[in-house]
């Protein structure tokens, strides 16, 4: 390999572990005695929406195979900070994705309370990160908007939750709780969910102390986050999914609202449908998930999807998806809509057209979440658009 070129395969973590491999030429390296381009260059070249992110859209085809190990939060976009944090782990530690993200920018107007246990163990996933308005709005106990991380179950964390919380936060309008979890490396199916109604359950149990209000907790989630808050949607009635986790038993695991991102809800049917990954095979993220390959494994399959436990006292659901998502197919949020919407429960579809795996772009997208918060946790009086937005 030349000098030159090696100098181009790290410009970036993504040309390190060879996204940009395939697609650099001879014809594309600069000439001689001219510098070849920066981090921030490239960066700059690739995102074409100048939005600070780049998502798999906006990468060539040949540089997309490692999209998702620079992902580190698995919400479809890489930032800056998740390039530069993997580059620095370099390539004996690119293999897996960073176990702890740049933390983001926390607002001064926001108290945060990180790593907090809420399962009475000393396991560093089973941890939760608080934040609370310094000036609340008012005196009265304020509602919860819980962020549960993506990164097919195998990855992710739950600071990649704490910039959008801090905005809400900042308001003076609500608390937040961004919630760590098991990870399929450590445990399979179903201590993920036993996890995460742990977590809601420790919000019940200590809202007195932090001035909650454990009638109104929201839940919010992308990818495999999305799967795990609409089953605690779904599954809020289901002993078999409850655990035995931490000293608040006592409480209900129930949540007020559900706001869905992309998430997998009828494991059995993702084979059916285009994707870029083979979701039947045996290394697949949702076989790892279960313990085997999914259609050998049909029962631990059907209890790992939200759909199977659908009834019409579902909390509202807010379910957002791209149509042209190459990972979790755009037919698991149809069916989980129909599902929900045959049973009589509260739900909200919003497609994103052109969209993919997240990286979602503009303002609309925002501001009908905000509506679905505000009306479900705070009384505010508005109806949900289910228009689709164009990417």
């Amino acid at each position: 390999m030349s000098t030159t070129r090696s100098r181009l395969l790290t410009c970036a973590s993504i040309l390190v572990f060879g996204m940009f491999q395939t697609s650099i030429s001879s014809a594309q390296q600069p000439p001689a005695g001219r510098q070849p381009p920066s981090v921030d260059e490239i960066f700059n070249r690739l995102d074409k929406n100048h939005d600070g992110k780049l998502s798999r859209d906006e990468l060539p085809e040949p540089m997309r195979r490692n999209f998702d190990r620079v992902d580190a939060d698995g919400d479809g976009a890489i930032t800056r900070e998740e390039d530069a944090a993997f580059r620095r782990r370099g390539p004996a530690g690119g293999a897996t994705r960073p176990a702890t993200p740049p933390q983001p920018r926390i607002s001064d107007a926001v108290r945060f309370e990180p790593d907090i246990p809420y399962a009475d163990t000393d396991n560093p996933r089973q941890k939760l990160d608080l934040l609370l308005p310094k000036k609340p709005g008012d005196d009265k106990p304020l509602p919860v908007v819980v962020w549960i991380h993506g990164g097919a179950w195998r990855g992710g964390d739950k600071r990649s939750g704490l910039g959008m919380l801090s905005e809400y936060v900042a308001s003076g309008n609500y608390a937040g709780v961004s919630v760590g979890y098991r990870l399929t490396g450590e445990a399979m199916w179903p201590v993920q969910i036993h996890d995460c109604k742990a977590a809601i359950r420790w919000i019940r149990g200590n809202a007195e102390r932090y001035n909650l209000d454990p009638q109104r907790i929201g839940v919010w989630g992308s990818s495999a986050g999305g799967h795990l808050v609409a089953m605690l949607g779904t599954g809020g009635d289901v002993k078999e999914l409850e655990g035995d986790l931490g000293n608040h038993a006592d409480q209900s695991s129930r949540v007020t609202c559900v706001v869905d991102y992309f998430g997998p809800a009828d494991l059995l049917s993702m084979g059916q449908f285009p994707s870029n990954i083979a979701h039947d095979a045996p290394d697949s993220p949702e076989s790892r998930l279960v313990g085997g390959p999914l259609q050998e494994t049909k029962d631990a399959a059907r209890s790992a999807s939200p759909t199977t436990y659908v009834s019409k006292d579902d909390p509202p659901f807010l379910i957002v998806h791209g149509d042209k998502d190459p990972l979790v197919p755009h037919n698991q949020s149809v069916r989980l809509d129909e599902a929900l919407h045959k049973a009589g429960a509260d739900v909200s579809f919003i497609t994103i057209q052109g969209g993919g795996h997240g990286g979602f772009h503009g303002e609309e997208l925002p501001r009908r979440v905000q509506q679905f918060l505000d009306k479900h946790l705070r009384g505010q009086d508005a109806e949900i658009s289910e228009e689709p937005i164009s990417h």
